[in-house]
């Protein structure tokens, strides 16, 4: 009891103590939590319109929100929120209690439209420009005005219920993130065609930012590396985008091009995506499938369906539009009347629609106009995705503008979620198998358990430690973090066994505690310094890739050298003497 007193009172042993408690209150360990997470949420889903937004990039995977009740339904397993959502039928209003919020949502019907050869009337609701006097002076106001127009006749069949729009995953028991590694994702390494300034290259990471954020992805990384450190020079800038749970279709096109949009009538650049596009509708009421052209079947025998949403232009590029069209021919053209050039819409320099000119329109400065486009599929389902899609991406670019350079895609790495848990369930099974192999070892070294078990106890401390400092500093756990975890450990062993030989030795000329310890910590601060140079450059290596690697190993020799195993030399002077 007298040496266990000791133990408790040394100070190297209390600061040990103070770190595992900060570390366990960092990883925050409940294995007793159970439910459903929100881990997405799909733009212009009835989730999103009644104001769920998705997770934040970067928060703690427990101050994710989580779904209690549907409907008063208790949810406590993704089966349970299947279970429910599966019932579900068109224009019903759900309930959605979570921990943070409780959100009344309204499901939309899954819509089939099919259009006839046969014309309707319809009155549209339409935004211009007139001159009014105010106050003494004319002024040009926007003025909203009724029109009736002659449109394809349409028939909608409803297929069903649209998804709600929540993508879940089970709750997460600890605050540790997964690296793509361990939970699925894709990671994409990009690199700018020419070389630009370190301001357009942080700007270029703004952009990149914004685009996936619009697009509707998350649990974005999107980090600049290099394969040299700074000191060395400049270097190549890479970026690394890390997308959880995205495929690699939904990520490579949106990421890899510029993203340049332009709309010309004749050769004249009416506005581009970004500054001169000052608004982007999203939401249901004026975005989505065209209801004035809805789907059908090609004559391939597949399926098209148009899209459609409006956006509103600066007055200036509204004015070059008037000036553009002021001069053109008013042609009639499918029962109706239309300019003689028609707004072709070119992406990436390549022609991805053209759209008809009202005549009413002609050397009007309009700033309300509507953008249409189609996508193509095998079944109907498949053409409503792919034309939502490019719909999306579409209004993504209008939003954020054209990247400042073209980006070449280096590498790209596409993990399944069912390959991940197998990484963890893998890596689990070597860490208890390594530790065990280790206290076998050293108990055969020394056969006394007062050597050993302090051994063990302080690997696991370290191990804790290493987790802990992830978990506070938001760092993902892949596959190269592990590595660098036993790694470290594997190091740690080393120099306890060092520390231990050097303790127990009998030989008078070894002198006393002091001189061994200081014996004992001059070759394991001579190994950390060693180990510290070596895997600094790892940190820039493969553009950053083995980073987790470098940083964990180096986190973790540096809490055993300057807390861990001072505590476990003081334990095994106490326990010896």
């Amino acid at each position: 009891m007298s040496k266990l007193k000791k133990i408790i009172k040394n100070w190297r042993v209390i600061l040990l103590v103070v770190f595992l408690l900060f570390a366990i209150i960092s990883i925050k360990p409940m294995p007793w939590n159970s439910g459903v997470m929100i881990q997405t949420i799909e733009k212009n889903s009835s989730a999103a319109l009644a104001g769920i937004e998705n997770p934040k990039p970067g928060i703690a995977p427990l101050s994710k929100e989580k779904i209690i009740s549907m409907n008063n339904r208790l949810i406590s397993s993704q089966q349970d929120y299947y279970d429910f959502a599966n019932t579900l039928k068109s224009g019903v209003y759900v309930t959605i209690e979570t921990n943070k919020e409780v959100y009344k949502i309204k499901t939309k019907p899954l819509l089939e439209i099919t259009e006839l050869n046969e014309t309707e009337w319809t009155t549209i609701t339409e935004t211009i420009q007139v001159n009014e006097t105010i106050n003494g002076e004319i002024k040009l106001v926007n003025k909203t005005i009724n029109k009736t127009i002659q449109i394809p006749k349409t028939i909608t069949k409803i297929l069903g219920t649209q998804d709600i729009g929540i993508k879940i995953s089970d709750v997460p028991t600890n605050n540790l993130r997964k690296g793509l590694d361990l939970q699925g994702g894709t990671r994409v390494l990009l690199q700018p065609e020419e070389e630009i300034s370190a301001e357009m290259f942080a700007s270029l990471i703004d952009n990149l930012k914004e685009r996936l954020n619009v697009y509707g992805l998350s649990d974005i990384i999107v980090t600049e590396v290099r394969d040299k450190p700074k000191i060395l020079g400049e270097g190549n800038k890479f970026i690394l985008v890390e997308i959880a749970g995205a495929t690699e279709e939904e990520v490579k096109d949106l990421l890899s091009k510029q993203g340049k949009f332009e709309s010309k009538i004749g050769n004249t650049t009416v506005f581009r995506g970004g500054q001169d596009v000052t608004y982007v509708c999203r939401t249901a009421e004026c975005s989505g499938i065209n209801p004035n052209q809805g789907c059908g079947k090609l004559s391939d025998g597949g399926w098209g369906c148009g899209f459609m949403f409006s956006i509103s232009l600066s007055p200036e590029a509204a004015q070059r539009q008037a000036d553009a069209t002021k001069e053109l021919a008013v042609i009639s053209k499918d029962q109706g009347k239309y300019l003689s050039e028609q707004l072709v819409l070119y992406l990436d320099n390549q022609e991805v629609d053209r759209l008809n000119i009202a005549a009413d329109l002609k050397g009007r400065a309009t700033t309300e106009i509507a953008i249409s486009g189609s996508g193509t599929g095998q079944t109907n389902q498949e053409a409503i995705n792919n034309a939502l899609k490019d719909m999306k991406r579409l209004q993504t670019i209008l939003i954020t503008g054209s990247l400042p350079v073209k980006l070449n895609i280096v590498k790209t790495d596409n993990i399944s979620p069912v390959l991940g848990t197998q990484f963890i369930n893998n890596a689990l099974l070597v860490g208890l198998l390594a530790i065990l192999s280790v206290a076998v070892i050293v108990f055969i070294r020394y056969r006394k358990l007062i050597v050993a078990l302090p051994i063990i106890a302080t690997s696991i401390s370290e191990v804790i430690l290493l987790l802990g400092f992830a978990a506070l500093v938001g760092w993902n756990l892949d596959l190269a973090a592990i590595a660098g975890i036993i790694i470290a450990v594997g190091t740690g062993v080393d120099h306890l066994i060092i520390i231990a030989d050097e303790t127990i030795k009998k030989e008078l000329s070894y002198g006393g505690w002091k001189e061994k310890f200081k014996r004992a910590f001059f070759i394991i601060i001579a190994a950390y310094f060693t180990t510290l140079v070596a895997m600094t450059p790892l940190l820039f290596a493969g553009a950053g890739l083995l980073k987790g690697f470098a940083l964990i190993t180096i986190a973790g020799l540096s809490f055993g050298v300057f807390v861990a195993r001072p505590a476990y030399a003081a334990v095994i002077q106490i326990l010896l003497e």
